[in-house]
């Protein structure tokens, strides 16, 4: 009775105000939520209509959110908020809770349940988003003409009603004369929405009513993709029978059948192919649905779609076929299941071969079985594919060095690969890596110890120029005979040097002479960022050459420390005649032989010797 007594007092202050001051929060903080619904509801039938309307326009009706917060004092942040600060719409607080004689006394006394709130939703769309059944009918009895009134968002009671899965409320609309087919905002029927939710007597229901299987949303998707994608198949059978195209395709060119292969559906995708999808559909961008399935790592789906007779030699647009999607994220299955079906001519039209991607990703299963298959490992990329790669790269060896992957570079060097091929040669590459096993990999079957870059012209191996600062390695390329005589061998020799050109587009110059334009050795050790290095550098190369002279800018730059007098006195000539011996034993060797050096039947002190082992 106090309560009710209050509540009365504060109606009628409030009648008299139109607001709820600071002074009435007392009053509601003892209330339950129950009997501020109650007095929402009374007094919502005193209100003037008119008021009631204007109020109505100023409540936020979505009904996930069932209370509007009347926020009395504008804080920022906002104040924290009490249950005596919210004010119920009775509406909606009605038809929550199936109490159809409250709605009938609203409207009794006049209030308009047809007016939308700001976001365009009626009384009618709360009652089928909640399922009360009871209320939809009293308010379509009430307002006829609002059974296919849409929200802001161009959603109707239907659409609501299947979105929450009220599927006695969709039958009620139905059969009130409920369009089927109106799509919200987004093109999506309420069949659409069905599907999505995976909800099988929603879509009976809406079946049942004609509703249209092959309707669009804005993607091009159609109830079927939608059912497909989320592998329903009692829907898609629902679909299918209430006559869903099987060949309908989307905006991109997709059909169901190639979005169940994306997704790994096989039961979706083995029901669609009995109802004949083609096996073989592509999309937009050329790409298969046994491409899509290769490329997602699909064994089931590539093994039923070659089972009915899929080409695996179709491309996409970039000139890809599913061998090479399975190679490149590494499907050891499904490449092995492609390899009898897949044409070499067309690998070939491609520009690029499935070992390319398998050693690029270090699929070192996948590259095994490829070279055991017989693919080419000389196989190069295409000057359109080459060009991708600002290295201008081509090999498949290139590949697994630049990984620094040893086991793949021994399996394809063991399998033929060429070691020399590549603009840039791959011992380069293993130099700046460091990786002495790989280097003497490439060595032994043949890589050019001498090899240079046409594109960065030098008057002396790239080799020494890439090992310069690895003073290690450097020693170790200079043992197996690397040209150490092309450092010495300076254009100017005791006479002056022109400055040093530092410009770094002078490779790419059209009107430079490469060959007057190639960097020499002295210039190269001269430079500010190797400077610190070349003492230890040409101490080094002196060891593997005879008599040279150096050129002034050597003897300049030695000069300069005062560390390195003992390197000036060593280049001095003549020689040692032990060393010039040394030099002259290993040169009548040869390069290609130097290496075994140590398996002829020498002395171990005279082997020492040859092989400039001065530990001992």
């Amino acid at each position: 009775m106090k309560k009710q007594k209050m509540a009365t007092q504060v109606t009628a202050r409030n009648s008299q105000t139109g607001t709820i001051g600071h002074e009435d929060y007392s009053l509601y903080s003892s209330m339950s939520e129950d009997e501020l619904i109650q007095l929402a509801i009374e007094q919502s039938l005193t209100e003037d209509p008119a008021e009631q309307i204007t109020a109505q326009k100023s409540i936020v009706a979505a009904p996930r959110d069932q209370v509007v917060v009347n926020q009395l004092c504008n804080h920022n942040p906002p104040f924290p908020i009490y249950p005596w600060q919210r004010v119920l719409d009775p509406v909606v607080s009605a038809i929550k809770g199936g109490d159809e004689k409250a709605l009938h006394s609203m409207m009794q006394s006049g209030k308009n349940l047809a007016q939308p709130n700001k976001d365009g939703w009626l009384p009618l769309h709360d009652a089928a988003y909640y399922g009360q059944e009871g209320c939809l009918k009293l308010l379509h009895r009430s307002y006829p003409g609002t059974i296919d009134q849409r929200t802001l968002q161009e959603e109707t009671a239907l659409y609501l009603a299947t979105n929450r899965g009220n599927i006695d409320c969709m039958r009620s609309l139905l059969q009130a004369g409920a369009e089927p087919d109106i799509a919200n905002k987004i093109r999506e029927t309420p069949l659409y929405k069905a599907c999505e939710r995976k909800n099988a007597e929603a879509v009976q229901v809406l079946l049942l009513y004609n509703a249209d299987t092959n309707h669009r949303c804005n993607r091009g998707w159609t109830a079927l993709h939608e059912a497909v994608g989320r592998n329903d198949l009692e829907i898609i059978e629902l679909l299918v029978k209430g006559g869903a195209k099987v060949e309908a395709a989307n905006c991109y060119g997709i059909t169901s059948l190639f979005v169940g292969a994306e997704s790994g559906h096989l039961e979706a995708v083995r029901y669609l192919a009995t109802c004949g999808a083609d096996i073989n559909t592509q999309a937009s961008d050329k790409a298969s649905a046994l491409y899509e399935a290769s490329k997602n790592g699909h064994e089931k789906i590539v093994e039923f779609l070659l089972s009915q007779g899929a080409d695996a030699n179709k491309a996409n647009k970039d000139g890809f076929l599913p061998i090479h999607m399975a190679s490149k994220k590494g499907y050891y299955e499904i490449v092995k299941m492609l390899l009898p079906v897949t044409s070499r001519t067309r690998i070939k039209r491609s520009g690029i071969s499935p070992l390319h991607f398998a050693a690029e990703r270090n699929h070192d299963d996948v590259l095994e079985e490829l070279i055991e298959a017989g693919f080419d490992v000389n196989f190069t990329l295409s000057s359109e594919r080459s060009r991708l790669y600002e290295d201008r790269r081509t090999t498949v060896l290139y590949f697994a060095v630049v990984n620094n992957n040893v086991y793949a570079t021994e399996l394809l060097l063991e399998a033929g690969a060429n070691p020399n091929v590549d603009l840039i040669n791959p011992l380069l590459i293993s130099i700046r890596h460091g990786c002495l096993k790989t280097m003497k990999l490439l060595l032994d079957y043949g890589a050019n110890i001498d090899a240079y870059v046409a594109s960065h012209p030098t008057t002396f191996p790239a080799t020494i120029m890439f090992s310069m600062k690895y003073l290690v390695l450097l020693k170790f390329l200079m043992d197996l005979g690397c040209d150490a005589n092309s450092c010495f061998q300076c254009r100017y020799g005791s006479g002056p040097h022109p400055p040093i050109d530092t410009r770094r587009d002078r490779y790419h110059d059209p009107q430079v002479n490469k060959e007057q334009n190639a960097i020499q050795f002295c210039e190269m050790v001269s430079a500010p960022e190797m400077s610190r290095w070349a003492g230890p550098i040409i101490d080094v190369l002196l060891d593997y050459v005879g008599n040279v002279q150096l050129c002034s800018r050597l003897k300049e730059h030695i000069d300069s420390y005062e560390d390195w007098s003992n390197i000036k006195t060593k280049a001095e000539p003549p020689r040692p005649l032990a060393h010039l011996c040394r030099i002259k034993v290993r040169s009548v060797i040869g390069k290609n032989r130097i290496s075994l050096i140590d398996t002829l039947p020498l002395p171990g002190r005279l082997l020492r010797y040859l092989q400039h082992d001065f530990t001992q």
